[in-house]
């Protein structure tokens, strides 16, 4: 599954500090933006996203806010297509395939909370991938999945 943004009609952006409330914020701004555009909430791959999300900003919050104190949440959607990207200013880039396979450098909670957001997002069909920031400075985790 090859999408660029922009092939997205609806889109949306929070920023947040890189604290435990983002979480929260987080998923119910997701929640929200997914009843506006009219994604059904009992759809099969909503919870699974809301829980991919969920871990993804829990990493940044925990992991990178010494480096990072925001986290950009980018949400995007079409009518067969669900994205979103969890951004921070830390340089670690995680081995996203290795938490799957088990090759990932680390361990505790950070590798487990990439596995599950692998597993899930292989699962449902969709793909997953790290981009860094122009500076090395930062990246950018995004996450498509097939509505």
């Amino acid at each position: 599954m090859m999408l660029t943004l922009e092939a997205l009609p609806h889109r949306h952006v929070l920023t947040v500090q890189a604290r435990p409330p983002a979480v929260r914020l987080a998923r119910q701004t997701a929640e929200q933006a997914l009843a506006e555009w009219g994604v059904n909430p009992g759809h099969p791959t909503v919870g699974p996203a809301l829980l991919i999300l969920s871990e993804l900003v829990t990493n940044s919050v925990r992991h990178a806010a010494v480096l990072s104190p925001q986290v950009t949440v980018i949400y995007a959607a079409g009518a067969d297509c669900l994205a979103f990207a969890v951004h921070d200013r830390h340089p670690y880039q995680p081995p996203l395939y290795g938490a799957v396979t088990g090759t990932g450098t680390g361990t505790g909670r950070a590798t487990r909370g990439l596995a599950t957001v692998m597993e899930l997002t292989l699962g449902l069909g969709g793909t997953a991938v790290v981009r860094g920031d122009a500076d090395g400075n930062g990246k950018s985790i995004w996450i498509t999945l097939p509505l």
